[in-house]
């Protein structure tokens, strides 16, 4: 095969392009399946078939692939000569894979037996102390194939509204409403599977509600709401397309981990704390926005009670995701490892970046 390239501006010169030597194996098996030094749209048909094991293979797929190799100047009229076979073996259309951005893999198991591209405080613009909250990471993340979006909620400085910041830091803030639109235009323009919404809320009731309310009206119909039929075994990526999945703690969760994290040692103290929150939890079963609030949560966040030991006990009666650093999984590798894949054959563990500055 030859290529001309202009010299100077106005001289063409032509030179043979130098390829490789088809091993001998090849050529063996182009003499096979040819005759006269080139190999027919019916032969290359029959080769395919009982070569490739391309059944479903017919003249028409063969003429296409005729017709790709017309362009690389290795195509004859009356078939393709031995260049042009190794060509084909060599080329992407011959690819034992399908072509790059095709999805081959299994995607009807449930979400727990896959690796979910994720993202740590995906609001930040730079570091963990005192960057710039914004919504341009978030499109950033999105747009580069990031499935697992997260947020912190903390409510503002007059207690009246939720904002999104990373709290005891020096980070500014972002209005929650544009990152939830950030999301919603963004989620499904490169992948169609779907996107979990992390809300780490430091969040009280009334403001909880009105986090339910935002989401509720920004997705609208691409909100996945979980029924019974999930509680025991998360959907597939293959249901789940171009749904968005809200990931947090529940209301009385919430409560219950405020309770626990309380510094003090006081027992008295301690048991009224437990009180109240026992009867903000029930004001909340009350009142129907807390009960949407919680029909929003399509995968509970789980806590990690007991510490290593207990940690990956899971709940019998429902799917949950898991958080911890980077460091935990390593040691539970290490001394439960057995547990550790029990586990994740049914819940989501999701792993974060080890306090860094």
């Amino acid at each position: 095969m030859k290529e001309s390239f202009k010299v100077c501006f106005c001289c063409v010169r032509s030179f043979k392009v130098k390829t490789s030597e088809p091993p001998q194996e090849i050529k063996t098996l182009f003499e096979d399946y040819s005759g006269d030094g080139r190999m027919s749209v019916d032969e290359m048909l029959r080769f395919v078939i009982q070569v490739q094991g391309e059944k479903h293979a017919d003249s028409n797929y063969v003429k296409d692939i005729f017709h790709r190799l017309k362009h690389h100047g290795v195509f004859h009229p009356r078939g393709i000569h031995l260049e042009g076979f190794y060509r084909y073996l060599l080329s992407d259309f011959n690819s034992p894979l399908p072509p790059s951005g095709q999805v081959w893999q299994d995607m009807n198991q449930p979400l727990s037996h896959y690796f979910l591209y994720t993202g740590h405080n995906s609001y930040l613009t730079g570091n963990q102390l005192n960057s710039r909250s914004s919504t341009g990471p978030i499109v950033k993340a999105l747009r580069s194939g990031v499935r697992v979006i997260e947020l912190d909620l903390w409510p503002n400085s007059s207690g009246t509204e939720a904002e999104v910041r990373h709290g005891g830091t020096l980070t500014s803030r972002e209005d929650l409403q544009k990152c939830l639109n950030a999301v919603k235009e963004n989620a499904f323009e490169v992948s169609e599977y779907p996107v979990v919404l992390t809300l780490e809320d430091h969040l009280p009731p009334d403001l909880q509600k009105k986090v339910a309310k935002m989401v509720s009206q920004t997705f609208g119909g691409t909100l996945f709401r979980c029924t019974d039929e999930y509680k025991e075994r998360f959907p597939s990526p293959e249901a789940l397309k171009n749904k968005i999945l809200i990931s947090t703690k529940p209301p009385k969760e919430y409560l219950q981990t405020q309770v626990s994290q309380s510094a003090t040692t006081d027992e008295s103290v301690k048991a009224k704390k437990v009180a109240d929150a026992e009867e903000l939890i029930q004001d909340e079963d009350e009142e129907t926005v807390a009960v949407e609030y919680r029909d929003l949560i399509s995968i509970h966040a789980g806590n990690r009670k007991g510490g290593l030991k207990n940690c990956l006990n899971g709940d019998p009666n429902r799917v949950i995701r898991l958080s911890m650093s980077e460091q935990w999984p390593e040691t539970l590798a290490k001394n439960r490892g057995s547990d550790l894949v029990k586990f994740t054959q049914r819940n989501i563990l999701r792993i974060f970046p080890k306090t860094t500055f």
